[in-house]
């Protein structure tokens, strides 16, 4: 994953994959800076599509939590997700089995709890050899200190903590091509 330097791999477009954790209604009045964490997801969803980068949508035991907001759902039409009640997203057979089919070997995370359902996952998709890139952005807990304590807790296990527009840069790499031409005004702001 990483070049002689020590540095991590840069995001490349055929070798990344999105995942979105547990965006769900249950959770929108309870997680801090839930609209900025909505907001980024969207927009990294809407890269990703443009840029057929594969997209999967998890949800945490969705009889009791709720699906996914409807903002979101729109976001990735025709909407599926995969229901789980591990924490860690590669808890889940079905999961893995999804991102496995992928081909992909870089996980860009996003979604909610910080320290919960994402670091798990993160610390886990590590352990399984994939690189993860944290969109720092579009991510969240209940408690601000919580959200701070995973996304440290991440960067000390080795996922690069980044922010969702950083993580589109880099992924596009050049103003010169057409990938850029494409998703160029979810590049701004």
């Amino acid at each position: 994953m990483s070049n002689d330097h020590g540095a991590p791999a840069r995001l490349t477009l055929d070798r990344t994959v999105l995942v979105v954790i547990d965006l769900q209604e249950r959770f929108q009045n309870l997680i801090h800076g839930m609209d900025q964490v909505l907001a980024r997801a969207e927009r990294l969803i809407a890269f990703c599509r443009q840029l057929e980068i594969p997209v999967i949508v998890t949800e945490q035991y969705p009889r009791g939590l709720g699906s996914t907001v409807p903002r979101i759902r729109e976001a990735c039409r025709p909407f599926s997700a995969i229901e789980k009640t591990t924490f860690s997203c590669a808890g889940d057979a079905g999961f893995m089995t999804t991102l496995r089919a992928t081909g992909r070997d870089q996980a860009i995370l996003c979604g909610i709890e910080t320290h919960v359902c994402v670091y798990q996952t993160a610390s886990d998709l590590l352990r399984e050899g994939l690189q993860v890139a944290l969109a720092a952005d579009a991510v969240s807990s209940c408690r601000a200190a919580d959200r701070d304590l995973g996304l440290q807790r991440m960067r000390d296990i080795g996922a690069d903590v980044m922010g969702a527009q950083m993580i589109m840069f880099e992924i596009v790499r050049d103003a010169a091509t057409p990938e850029f031409k494409k998703v160029s005004a979810l590049l701004k702001n």
